[in-house]
């Protein structure tokens, strides 16, 4: 087990090396900065002064070890923008994320777990079509066109909930609404999959004739193993949510590290940029490091092998 996640581990950390150098590159063809940081008609002398401040002068690849370097010790040098440190900038808007995605996921669980063992449980009926068909219409659902369909419903004709903004809880109904319909609907697709799976194994069918509740059936023998795949799901949306939002934050006004990190690509802000994409690159990997120890509990077959 140490040794799978000893590797596991490894692969991580390659990955977050990756993706911060990636952005280290892209970054440089987003255009020159120093024309936005400083007044319209700008000597000259003055655009080279802040180049050199900088650290803009210096060839490419002395840049890019520099970078490395301070990244390793959490410092992705001062916001263009803001004028503080630029993951300091970032983490203010972590808490707001972190509460959108994980009611996002919450609401997700619940309801697609839900709908996904009613559909399972009683195949053929009008039920699962009925769950099956809003669960593809949940999935092939744009996230900005029901944004925007929410709002109107709900803040602008029904006057219940405000359009946007952040600081009260009737702020978070809406966003969390938009992105927990996608969760939920993929959850239930992959959670009756997979039961209808489980349910074809004989050591259910053994269950079963042994006189076991069906409750019982359901619970320590159906749910546990079909949970398994849905699990790396949870993980992988997780992980992206709390990556930051891009659409959902934007349409909503809502605070987070998306519209945070779509601001600063507009401002050419270097800093942010590759502070923000480095902590979603660490949570993401983070997350599924999780999911990994989980599946590995969950899955007796990989914990016997690891």
């Amino acid at each position: 087990m140490t040794r799978y996640f000893a590797g596991k581990l490894g692969e991580a950390l390659v990955a977050i090396w990756g993706v911060v150098t990636i952005v280290f590159f892209v970054t440089r063809f987003l255009g020159d900065p120093v024309a936005l940081l400083l007044p319209v008609g700008a000597s000259p002398e003055q655009m080279q002064a802040l180049t050199a401040e900088l650290g803009l002068d210096q060839p490419i690849w002395r840049q890019y070890i520099s970078f490395l370097a301070q990244a390793l010790t959490g410092d992705f040098g001062q916001s263009f923008q803001f004028g503080r440190p630029a993951i300091g900038v970032v983490l203010e808007r972590m808490p707001a994320t972190i509460q959108l995605a994980l009611t996002a996921i919450a609401l997700g669980v619940l309801i697609g777990g839900t709908a996904g063992a009613i559909a399972a449980m009683r195949r053929g009926s009008v039920a699962e079509f009925v769950v099956m068909t809003l669960a593809l219409l949940g999935q092939a659902t744009p996230v900005f066109w029901l944004g925007i369909m929410l709002i109107l419903l709900f803040a602008v004709d029904l006057g219940w909930l405000p359009t946007g903004g952040y600081g009260s809880p009737a702020n978070l109904v809406l966003p969390a609404l938009t992105l927990a319909v996608f969760v939920s609907a993929s959850i239930a697709r992959l959670f009756r999959s997979s039961m209808l799976d489980v349910l074809k194994e004989d050591y259910v069918r053994t269950a079963r004739a042994k006189g076991l509740m069906p409750a019982t059936v359901f619970t320590w023998h159906v749910a546990r193993n079909a949970l398994i795949p849905v699990v790396t799901m949870i993980g992988i949306l997780t992980g992206e949510l709390l990556g930051g939002s891009v659409v959902t934050e934007t349409v909503f006004a809502w605070p987070g590290v998306g519209r945070l990190i779509v601001q600063a690509i507009e401002t050419k802000d270097f800093p942010v940029i590759q502070a923000g994409v480095a902590l979603i690159a660490a949570i993401y990997v983070a997350t599924n490091l999780i999911v990994d120890l989980l599946y590995a509990l969950l899955d007796p077959r990989i914990k016997g092998s690891a």
